[in-house]
């Protein structure tokens, strides 16, 4: 039996098998004993613990800090996450390491760091997303080898892997435009990291290149990480529908959870996608094709991220290289079903 077969059994994700194997957060009490149930059962031990037990050289640390900004307890479980790990998994099996799976509270910080220098692997691939710079510099002089994946902090030098967030979301605003769209809203995550700044940018310009401006009425910020109706924006979508001003033809979102729960809203209100008003989103998680309309939204090339992470890890094993490298992976803007030519809508 694999990684995929255990999880399968288990109703999880490969990257909860991996957490739970290994004895780290991040996985539920029940969820983690019905996993060491099944594995036992059916004779599974895990490269990871295997690897561990050897005192095996050829391993890599997924480094993971939780209840720091977005990244949340139970992150594999986030659609974008969930595909992430199971990339960096098959390049890891793929260059012949084990991958172990390390998640620390960032309120025990100096703790699980300690912990990690003394558990040595051969490199860490760290889930930067919601992490500053001050942090990553930390540890980057405490732990070798280490790959900083989903941010850049151009200044600071360490091998950084990251979304062409600019690119993608400049897409996004170019495509209302040619379809059109004049009035436009922007929905923000409510917490600030460096993709969504670098979305906003990105999408500010495009719009500037068409003239189009955004007053703040027409821009607002939401929780970035719920699928819902989410109470909240619905009431600022209806605030804004009662004030008397135009409303937007078209809505942009810093994520496609924002986008989901932005049609979820605009739905409550009465308003229908994309005949009344257009709506995309970014990251096409797999949700995104779920959702009725299909969301139309800005692809993100998780599994190229994953194989760079992995592959300037093992590239540096061969050569120390005297500067690092940093790569910034283009994006592919997605035409669904959640958007229309300007012409098909009806005036509000």
């Amino acid at each position: 039996m694999n990684m995929e077969e255990l999880a399968r059994l288990a109703g999880v994700s490969k990257g909860a098998v991996s957490l739970a194997l290994n004895g780290k957060p991040g996985v539920g009490p029940e969820t983690r004993k019905r996993i060491l149930q099944l594995a036992e059962t059916y004779g599974y031990a895990g490269r990871g613990r295997a690897a561990a037990a050897e005192g095996h050289a050829r391993t890599l640390r997924f480094l993971v800090f939780t209840n720091a900004g977005l990244v949340h307890e139970e992150y594999y479980q986030q659609p974008f996450f969930r595909e992430l790990i199971h990339h960096i998994e098959e390049r890891c099996r793929m260059a012949g390491y084990s991958l172990i799976f390390s998640t620390i509270e960032e309120k025990h910080y100096d703790q699980g760091i300690q912990t990690l220098v003394e558990e040595r692997t051969n490199g860490v691939i760290l889930l930067g997303t919601s992490l500053d710079a001050s942090r990553i510099a930390d540890l980057a002089e405490k732990l070798s080898g280490l790959i900083v994946l989903d941010t850049c902090f151009d200044w600071l030098p360490v091998p950084f892997v990251e979304i062409n967030n600019y690119m993608g979301a400049y897409q996004a605003g170019s495509y209302l435009a040619r379809q059109g769209h004049r009035r436009i809203g922007y929905i923000a995550s409510e917490e600030r990291i460096h993709n969504f700044e670098e979305r906003k940018r990105g999408f500010m310009a495009a719009m500037a290149e068409v003239q189009v401006e955004l007053p703040a009425s027409r821009i607002l910020t939401v929780p970035p990480t719920m699928i819902s109706s989410q109470g909240p924006l619905r009431d600022k979508l209806r605030r804004l529908l009662d004030s008397g001003q135009p409303f937007p033809t078209a809505w942009f979102c810093e994520c496609d959870y924002i986008a989901i729960s932005a049609m979820k809203a605009l739905g409550e209100l009465g308003l229908s996608i994309p005949e009344d008003v257009s709506v995309i989103g970014f990251d096409n998680i797999s949700e995104s094709q779920i959702v009725t309309p299909e969301l139309t939204t800005v692809h993100v090339e998780k599994e190229r991220m994953a194989a760079w992470a992995v592959d300037l890890f093992t590239a540096s094993l061969h050569a120390r290289p005297a500067v690092s490298t940093k790569v910034k992976v283009d994006t592919l803007f997605i035409e669904r079903s959640s958007c229309r030519r300007m012409e098909t809508f009806t005036e509000l």
